[in-house]
């Protein structure tokens, strides 16, 4: 789930401001199953992980994947738990530092020449 297909309204019931998201491509999808698999996420915790990192509530969240918004914060202690973080800032920092780990930056593979 790299992008969000068919975004959710939002609106003042679910707990967002009511502020349009833009869906953001934080990691590719490669990325994603190597986080998925790093910190043995499941399906569904990887699924929740990347709509938290696109800046979706939980609100937004439990609408799209037809759920509760409880079951996501449930979703999301797990995740922390098996992350070892606190808050969702932690996590997609995370996410993103593992991420490097598979492909280094473009920056560090160029050589220099003089």
């Amino acid at each position: 789930m790299s992008e969000l297909l068919n975004p959710v309204p939002d609106n003042p019931t679910n707990g967002d401001t009511g502020y349009n998201h833009a869906t953001l491509l934080l990691l590719d999808p490669k990325q994603w199953l190597y986080v998925q698999r790093r910190y043995n996420l499941t399906s569904r915790e990887r699924e929740i992980a990347e709509l938290i990192c696109q800046g979706l509530r939980n609100g937004s969240i439990a609408s799209h994947l037809r759920i509760r918004p409880g079951t996501v914060k449930t979703h999301t202690r797990n995740i922390y738990r098996k992350i070892r973080v606190k808050n969702k800032i932690a996590m997609l920092l995370e996410f993103v530092s593992a991420s490097r780990e598979l492909s280094p930056p473009v920056a560090d593979s160029i050589p220099i020449t003089d």
